[in-house]
């Protein structure tokens, strides 16, 4: 999916007082439309979660991500460790 376009949904929802939280592949996107939370990972775009059957690093990647909901230092762009 385009990181800007689910940058831009991500801010209409935080709009409406849902939060959000995201991860991209494409750091200087999700900057310029200014997503509330997200997880930069290192990977291609394609493979945000990490490499295919590698449920534990896909694991990783998803409770990083959902760990920012807990933040309120907005907008926040975290690199993932």
């Amino acid at each position: 999916m385009c990181p800007q376009t689910v940058g831009l949904v991500q801010g209409a929802l935080e709009t409406a007082g849902i939060t959000t939280t995201g991860a991209t592949g494409v750091a200087e996107i999700s900057r310029k439309v200014g997503v509330p939370r997200a997880l930069d990972v290192p990977w291609r775009l394609g493979y945000t979660l990490g490499e295919p059957n590698n449920a534990e690093l896909q694991r990783a990647v998803l409770v990083q991500a959902l760990a920012l909901t807990d933040r309120d230092d907005i907008p926040l762009l975290e690199r993932f460790e």
